[in-house]
């Protein structure tokens, strides 16, 4: 365990494989971490299993000392903090902290944000930016403070965002960027080098708010390249979903992947049409090629398996 002065003592808060990176990167430069605080493990799945987050299965693997408070202003977890002397906190995607934790170490507490801070505060960044088209975007480190997302920056890194890009490319080139701007943040605020900035707002600014089964539904009355964002900004998780009727049969189906085929349709909007092997929905502005797809009961999957066992009717049509 480093103690030099330039290594300040750290307490990470994090859950998913985003943190995990983040709180890896901490451990090879060499800072000393006191504790790791992660979430509580939850049940999910038809098994109702016991499932552990990321950061909590890499920190048994490292042996580091571990928490996963329910409740974080308990009055026992508090004195456990403060007994531990933090010199700073580094939160990576975690939930709120209140003011008696973030208040605790002596240097602050710096939360990482995949965002070019004030545009997309909120829960869900890397999904929105890509539903909403972006053209680019990046991660900031900022000062934690009464309000979600809107503490003093301190640092930003940008970056372009591809046409191809869904959430999952887009999560792990943020997350490289990510886990360097925070050891470069600390030490720019441990050796004072580093002055933070207020987030000036121009009111133009764009919410990330948390994704719910309505702001995850496919709107069929936008332009065909707002749809395919918003695929996009959903995929390979939670997944776009939409209503399809197909014969006597209606239910939910998810789509994952899709290209967009320019030219002109003859049917009708909503319609489902099946040629040469692909599953094509008619759209404002085109066809939109659904490449891989999930129907209900039934595995993520390419159109052309799901088609060896499965057809649809001349009139099918998603709502």
């Amino acid at each position: 365990m480093n103690e030099s002065p330039l290594f300040p003592k750290v307490i990470f808060y994090g859950t998913p494989e985003f943190a995990r990176y983040c709180l890896d990167a901490l451990i090879v430069a060499g800072y000393p971490i006191v504790m790791v605080i992660t979430a509580p493990d939850r049940r999910s799945g038809r098994g109702k299993k016991i499932n552990s987050s990321a950061v909590k299965e890499y920190s048994i693997k490292k042996k580091l000392p571990l928490l996963q408070p329910v409740n974080l202003k308990d009055s026992n977890f508090i004195s456990r903090l403060k007994n531990l002397q933090p010199e700073i906190q580094i939160v990576v995607a975690f939930r709120m902290l209140p003011k008696v934790v973030w208040k605790v170490p002596s240097y602050g507490t710096i939360n990482l944000h995949a965002s070019l801070l004030p545009n997309y505060r909120g829960a869900a960044p890397i999904n929105w930016v890509l539903i909403n088209g972006e053209k680019r975007t990046g991660v900031s480190t900022f000062l934690i403070n009464e309000k979600i997302d809107t503490g003093a920056v301190l640092l930003q890194k940008e970056v372009s965002i591809g046409k191809e890009y869904n959430v999952g490319i887009l999560h792990d080139i943020l997350l490289k960027l990510g886990a360097p701007l925070i050891i470069k943040t600390i030490e720019g605020v441990v050796s004072g080098s580093l002055s933070a900035i207020s987030q000036e707002i121009s009111g133009q600014e764009k919410e990330a708010p948390k994704l719910t089964t309505e702001n995850t539904r496919l709107d069929w009355a936008l332009q065909i390249e707002e749809v395919q964002n918003k695929i996009n900004g959903l995929s390979p998780n939670p997944g776009a979903w939409t209503v399809y009727k197909n014969k006597d049969e209606e239910g939910r189906m998810k789509i994952f992947k899709t290209k967009i085929v320019t030219s002109l349709p003859n049917e009708s909007i909503n319609k489902i049409v099946v040629k040469h092997g692909e599953i094509l929905i008619v759209t404002k502005g085109g066809y939109l090629n659904c490449i891989e797809l999930q129907l209900p009961n039934k595995k993520r999957m390419t159109a052309s398996a799901l088609l060896n066992g499965y057809s649809f009717d001349e009139n099918a049509t998603v709502l």
